[in-house]
């Protein structure tokens, strides 16, 4: 039996910058589309709400956070 080729990163999740109120977005690529994807802040696993969206295109993955505070670094 063959085993799973483990998905990795292509690439890494940057820093960005954004000003307060504003949104920012977060992207990163997978070596395998349609991968599940898991955005957490620390331990907290985000969840998708009027502050949070996830996208998923092939093997990109977003993160969009609306209303930027300085809580949200």
């Amino acid at each position: 039996l063959l085993s799973e080729t483990p998905v990795l990163f292509k690439q890494e999740l940057q820093n960005e910058e954004a000003k307060e109120g504003k949104q920012v977005r977060l992207t990163c690529e997978l070596s395998k589309p349609g991968t599940p994807v898991k955005w957490m802040k620390g331990d907290t696993v985000l969840c998708a709400s009027e502050k949070y969206e996830f996208k998923q295109h092939g093997t990109v993955a977003e993160l969009i956070i609306r209303d930027v505070k300085s809580t949200d670094a």
